[in-house]
C-alpha cells in the first residue's frame, strides 16, 4: 500500500508542473474570457446574461467572418488530407528519388512564413508573375487578392504549407499496417479498392482524425499569413474569424470579443467531438 502512494505521489509530481503551467496560462484565462462575455464592461461589470452573444449574431462583420472560415475549412481541410493522404501512399511504393521528393515537402515548415507571403504577394499581385503570364495569353489582369478568387489562393497557400507534414504523419502510420493481414487479404483475392477502404483506412484511421484536428486548427490560424497579405481590412472573401477578432481588441470592446471566443471554443469542441465519435466507431474493430 505505501509503495502504490509513493509511486501515485511521484507520478503526480511530475505532472504537477506541466498541470500548473496549463492552469495558469490556459484554464484561469478561458474562465476569465467566459467571465467577461456575461457582462455589459470590465468597468461596472453587470451581468447581462447573453446580450454579448445576441449582439454578436447580429454583427456583420462577425456573420461575414464565420461564413468565410467555415466555407475555407470545409473546402481546405479534406483537400488537404486527401492529397497527402494520396501522396503518402504514392511515395510508400517503389518509386524513385522518394527521399528527395520528401524533402522537398517539408521545405515549407523550414521557410519564414513573411518570405513566403513575399513572394506570393509578388506572384498573385495585379502587376505581378501571374498577370503576366496570362497577359501573353490575351487574359485580362486580376486583382487576384482582391477578388472571388482569394479562397483559391488561400487553399493553395494553406495546402502548401500543410501537405508535407500530414504526409510525413500519414507515412508513418501506413508503415504500421501489418503486412500479414495485406498479405491474407490479398491471397483471397481482395482488390486493391477493398484492401484500402476495410483494411488500411481503418487501421489509420486514429491517424487520419489526428491529421484532421491538426488541419482544423491550422485552418483557423491562417490570420497571419492573410494579415500580411492584405492587412487588417482584406477583400471580404478573405475576412477570417481572426481578423474580427484582432480588430475587435483593437478596439477595446472586451465583451464582443470574449462572446466570439466562446462560441468559437465551442465549435472546436463539438467538432472534435464529432470526429471521435466518427473514429470511435469506424476503428472499434481494429482497436480490439
Amino acid at each position: 500500500m505505501r509503495k502504490k502512494i509513493v509511486k501515485f505521489l511521484g507520478s503526480w509530481s511530475w505532472l504537477l508542473p506541466s498541470l500548473v503551467g496549463v492552469l495558469i496560462f490556459f484554464v484561469i484565462p478561458f474562465c476569465v474570457v467566459i467571465y467577461y462575455s456575461v457582462l455589459d464592461n470590465p468597468i461596472f461589470s453587470n451581468f447581462v446574461g447573453l446580450e454579448n452573444f445576441k449582439k454578436l449574431f447580429q454583427n456583420t462583420a462577425f456573420l461575414r467572418a464565420c461564413k468565410n472560415t467555415g466555407i475555407f475549412t470545409a473546402i481546405a481541410v479534406p483537400l488537404s488530407i486527401i492529397v497527402s493522404l494520396a501522396m503518402a501512399f504514392g511515395l510508400n511504393s517503389k518509386i524513385p528519388g522518394k527521399s528527395w521528393i520528401r524533402s522537398c515537402f517539408l521545405c515549407p515548415l523550414m521557410v519564414p512564413i513573411a518570405s513566403v507571403v513575399l513572394v506570393w504577394q509578388v506572384i498573385f499581385h495585379y502587376h505581378g508573375t501571374l498577370n503576366q503570364i496570362t497577359g501573353l495569353f490575351g487574359i485580362e489582369p486580376i486583382d487576384w487578392l482582391k477578388s472571388n478568387w482569394s479562397y483559391l489562393i488561400l487553399t493553395i497557400m494553406f495546402l502548401w504549407k500543410t501537405l508535407g507534414y500530414n504526409m510525413i504523419l500519414f507515412m508513418s502510420a501506413i508503415a504500421g499496417i501489418p503486412k500479414n493481414i495485406l498479405e491474407v487479404a490479398e491471397l483471397e483475392g481482395a482488390s486493391e479498392f477493398y484492401q484500402l477502404i476495410h483494411i488500411k483506412l481503418r487501421y489509420l484511421s486514429p491517424t487520419i482524425l489526428f491529421v484532421t484536428i491538426l488541419s482544423i486548427i491550422s485552418s483557423f490560424k491562417m490570420f497571419r499569413e492573410v494579415y500580411l497579405l492584405t492587412g487588417d481590412y482584406p477583400y471580404e472573401s478573405m475576412y477570417l474569424l481572426q481578423h474580427f477578432m484582432n480588430n475587435t481588441f483593437k478596439s477595446l470592446d472586451y465583451q464582443k470579443l470574449s462572446s466570439a471566443a466562446v462560441i468559437l471554443s465551442l465549435v472546436m469542441v463539438v467538432m472534435m467531438g464529432i470526429l471521435y465519435l466518427i473514429e470511435r466507431k469506424y476503428g472499434e474493430d481494429v482497436e480490439e
